[in-house]
Formats: structure tokens, C-alpha cells, sequence
């Protein structure tokens, strides 16, 4: 919108545009406006509780913190706009991916929420893709529903619907019982021919486990159909204060990978993205199946349910906001200054192999690179420079070691991977980290400028298109009307930093070995 009045005009036509992602330590609402711009957002911050040894949120923290980044999302439309925030032409939802979410015939969560963070399901995640011989990774919903199943837990008998967070929060606002298909295909695998759950490997799980399983798992859509609509119980458990009116259609409820696709303009085939938060991952649509499965790499689908190869690593972020608050505490931070953006460029003046100083920041355990419990480690030579700068290189370098680690597998089976879209927080600082991740997989890196925008923006655009794509395939519909004028900085390896991440590979790989 051009000025205030447009805005005004726009917000109380009804034609706006929400997207909510439940993240790992921010719950976000971004309004977005006819031409993809956020017109306002609201955010929550909230973080995930050690509760008997498992990560987890409380589903009453779950609804606290939906309804607070609404409310200040909101507020954000009225300051801008002047104008309340009565209607939405369409909503959408995302969230952490997979997890467990298990409730019984009156819908009641019979066990907390276990999230994608738990490294709890080895058996089951083994027998599993010994069974389907198909990966099946330790935090995707069926590994922590058989896992729960070999464990005899009190629970099972009475699980009569599983979910994930985005379906949970849907239903609460739709009273629907349904999945988009890229957050579907990790809960159970799915059949890309058919965009539901495979057939094959259901009867298999269960036979071998003596259940029924699809009546328990959600109805898997693709993006662009709709999902239902914000009814009037969902209205009120979204905005209490009754200012919100139902109505607004519902948009197939996504994980932040396939928002991440769809921010990053990454759901054709041949595209891919890499998203950096709590987590890291990577995600390459392929053009043909996969040779060979591996434990490292995740085959899940796109919103519009073709396959995609993907690397997930459960750390990245944590310990570079853990060692920047305390450098805050310390009285590190100028007045004005983002602390995180001085960091950042002083590590462009560290070694390009960080001259042996080594950060291992797996607050939990990390499979891709053979850890199974966490491992908190600043590891050094005696002989290394240790300054600010090969430091903070290093925690730079680390949040994205793991990545590699699982890509060098993508790499064998030649997958195509001319370039990458990278997006989120960390890359907001101009050219630092950006090119870190280039010289790390020896290959280019675009940042676009909505790259600090991600999920909760491709969520609301994905609502966008449930309103209006109809007819128009998925990565056309992004192409011609979301990323026509995109700008974007392209950012390729050096040989001198990717020697250098080589060389501090193999110091971490010995760092995280148990002598």
C-alpha cells in the first residue's frame, strides 16, 4: 500500500492475509497485502521445557502464545492503519515439523507433546526403515508412535488421533482434522503419485504393529485446496476479544520446511533451500527418486507433493543467542548496535579454518553427525589463536557443520545442486554467514530480500494462493506473482574459505569424539 489511507481501506475491505508459525522460540502472525508485503506482524516469544528428560510444550502455552502474537499483530494493523483487524480473506498455519501429538476419543492429549527436538525413537525409527526400507527419521510422528508402541506405554490403547502442532492449531481454528502434504510426509511416508499416505507401507506398519492406522492420522491436502474456515469457536480461541470474525478461508496447515520452500521460491524441481533457525535443514526437490536411502537424509514432499531430499540437523542457532546474551550480560553491546551484526563482521577477520578453535553447539543430540545426547564443547589448540574473531567464526561455521555433513551424501548420489536460497535470522547480517554456508557446500548462495521474513510470510502466502491460485500451479503462481521482482544477492564459494571449512571439519570431527 502507498500511504495510510490505501492501507485502511485495504485491511477493512477484508482482503488481508494472515500466515502464524509456531517456531521453536517465536510464534509469529504477519499480515501480508495484495502484492506479498507484510502490512504488520506480532510475535511471541516462548521457549520448550526439559519435562522428565523430554522436550515440550504445554498445549495451554500453545494457545497463550498464538492468541498473544495475534494480538499484537492485530495491534500493529491498527497503528498502521487505523483500523481494526476484523476480517481476513484467508489464514494460514504452520509449525515445528512432525513430533508427537497423540489424543483419544474425546480429544485429549494423552501424553505432553513430544517434539521433533526428542532423540528418543532409535529402535523404533530402525525397525521402521528396516521395515518400509525407507528412512524414517527419529522425530517424524510414527517413529514416536511405534517407539511408544515397543515401550508398552500406559497410553497407546486409548490413541485414537495423532497430529502435529500446525494440525493441532488448525483444528482449533477450523474444527479440521487435516495435513498439508509436506507436513504430512513426516508424520508417515507419502505416495507422491497418489499425494497421500503410501498404501503399501500403512498395511505393512499395520500389520506388523496390530493397529489401524490411517483413521488416526489427519487428511492430507495439497496446497491450494482449502482446509476449511475460521469458524466461530476458532475466532473466539484465536482473538477473545471477539473483534475477529469467522469466515476466513483456511489454507492446508504446512511445517516450516514447506513454508520455508515457499519463501524461498524452492518447490520446482531442481530448486532448493536451506532454512536456519533452532534448527537446520536442507531441502532439494528432486527431479528423479533417490538411488538409495540413507539415515542422514529425510525424503519428504513439497505442499504440492513432489519429492524432496532433505538434511535436517536438530542445532544451529542456540549456542550463538546463548553466547551473545551473555556477552550482553557482560556489557558487550553499544548503544544503537546490534551486538549480533558486530559479531558477525568481526568473524569475517578470523582465520578461514578458525586456527583450531572448534564450538560444538548440539544442545541436543544430533544423529546426521553420529551424536546421540547433547554435547556443549569450545575445543582449542594450544597453539590457536584465540580471539573474538576465530570464536565467533567458529559458532558461525558450526551451525551449519552438521548440514555438510548429511549434503556430502546428496553430492554422491548426484543430486542437482547448482545453487541454494537461504533464509532466515542468521543471514541477516549482509554477507557474513551467507557466505560461510557457500564455502561450507561449495556452492552459491542466494539471500532474497524477504529472506528475514520466512515462514510465518510463506505461510501467508500460501493462504494467499488457497484464495487465489486456483488453476495456477504452485511455483508458477510464486514465479510470476510473488518473486517477479524479487531482488536477491547471490554469494559464491572461495576456495580459500571452503579449504578452510574443510580443515575446521575435520577439527570438529575429532572434537566430537569421546577419548
Amino acid at each position: 500500500m502507498e500511504n495510510a489511507e490505501e492501507m485502511k481501506a485495504f485491511v477493512e475491505s477484508g482482503n488481508a492475509v494472515m500466515g502464524i508459525e509456531l517456531g521453536s522460540t517465536r510464534i509469529k502472525a504477519v499480515v501480508i497485502d495484495d502484492r506479498f508485503r507484510v502490512v504488520a506482524q506480532g510475535a511471541h516469544d516462548w521457549e520448550n521445557s526439559l519435562v522428565d528428560g523430554v522436550w515440550s510444550y504445554s498445549l495451554d502455552d500453545v494457545g497463550e502464545g498464538v492468541r498473544d502474537a495475534f494480538a499484537k499483530c492485530a495491534a500493529d494493523v491498527e497503528a498502521k492503519c487505523g483500523v481494526k483487524l476484523e476480517r481476513l480473506a484467508a489464514l494460514g498455519v504452520s509449525g515445528m515439523m512432525h513430533g508427537y501429538l497423540p489424543f483419544d476419543g474425546d480429544d485429549r492429549l494423552l501424553v505432553p507433546f513430544r517434539t521433533w527436538r526428542n532423540v528418543m525413537t532409535a529402535d523404533a525409527a530402525a525397525e521402521l526403515t528396516d521395515l518400509f526400507k525407507f528412512n524414517i527419521p527419529q522425530r517424524w510422528s510414527i517413529a514416536h508412535y511405534y517407539q511408544a508402541i515397543l515401550r508398552g506405554e500406559s497410553h497407546v490403547g486409548a490413541v485414537r488421533r495423532l497430529t502435529t502442532l500446525a494440525g493441532y492449531v488448525h483444528k482449533c481454528l477450523s474444527g479440521e482434522d487435516v495435513l498439508g502434504v509436506g507436513e504430512a510426509s513426516g508424520m508417515f511416508p507419502v505416495d507422491p503419485a497418489t499425494c497421500d499416505y503410501n498404501a503399501g507401507m500403512l498395511a505393512a506398519f499395520d500389520a506388523k504393529a496390530g493397529v489401524s492406522l490411517k483413521g488416526m492420522l489427519p487428511r492430507v491436502l495439497k496446497a491450494g485446496e482449502g482446509a476449511g474456515v475460521l469458524t466461530e469457536e476458532g475466532a473466539k480461541w484465536l482473538d477473545p476479544t471477539g473483534t475477529l470474525k469467522p469466515g476466513a478461508l483456511m489454507a492446508p496447515p504446512e511445517g516450516d520446511a514447506g513454508t520455508g520452500m515457499v519463501a524461498t521460491n524452492a518447490v520446482a524441481p531442481g530448486t532448493g533451500n536451506v532454512s536456519a533457525g533452532t534448527s537446520v535443514f536442507a531441502m532439494v526437490v528432486l527431479d528423479r527418486p533417490m538411488k538409495g536411502f540413507y539415515p542422514e537424509i529425510d525424503v519428504v514432499t513439497t505442499p504440492t507433493g513432489r519429492e524432496v531430499a532433505m538434511v535436517h540437523c536438530n542445532n544451529c542457532t542456540n549456542e550463538i543467542n546463548a553466547w551473545v546474551r551473555l556477552m550482553e550480560e557482560a556489557g558487550a553491546g553499544r548503544e544503537g548496535e546490534s551486538l549480533y551484526a558486530r559479531l558477525f563482521e568481526e568473524s569475517l577477520r578470523g582465520d578461514a579454518d578458525c586456527d583450531g578453535v572448534v564450538v560444538v553447539p548440539f544442545l541436543s543430540g544430533e544423529p546426521v553427525a553420529g551424536v546421540p545426547d547433547a554435547m556443549l564443547r569450545v575445543v582449542r589448540r594450544p597453539d590457536s589463536a584465540f580471539t573474538l574473531a576465530n570464536f565467533f567464526r567458529a559458532q558461525i561455521y558450526s551451525a551449519f557443520v552438521s548440514l555438510r555433513i548429511g549434503m556430502e551424501i546428496l553430492l554422491r548420489e548426484g543430486v542437482d545442486m547448482k545453487s541454494l536460497v537461504a533464509h532466515s535470522g542468521i543471514f541477516k547480517t549482509r554477507g557474513v554467514a551467507q557466505r560461510y554456508l557457500a564455502d561450507a557446500l561449495r556452492t552459491p548462495v542466494t539471500c532474497l530480500a524477504t529472506a528475514s521474513e520466512g515462514g510465518p510470510w510463506g505461510m501467508a502466502v500460501l493462504a494467499a494462493y488457497a484464495a487465489s491460485g486456483a488453476g495456477v500451479a504452485l511455483e508458477d503462481y510464486l514465479a510470476a506473482k510473488v518473486f517477479a521482482d524479487a531482488a536477491g544477492e547471490t554469494v559464491p564459494p572461495s576456495e580459500d574459505g571452503a579449504v578452510g571449512f574443510d580443515r575446521y571439519l575435520e577439527n570438529f570431527k575429532t572434537a566430537i569424539v569421546d577419548k
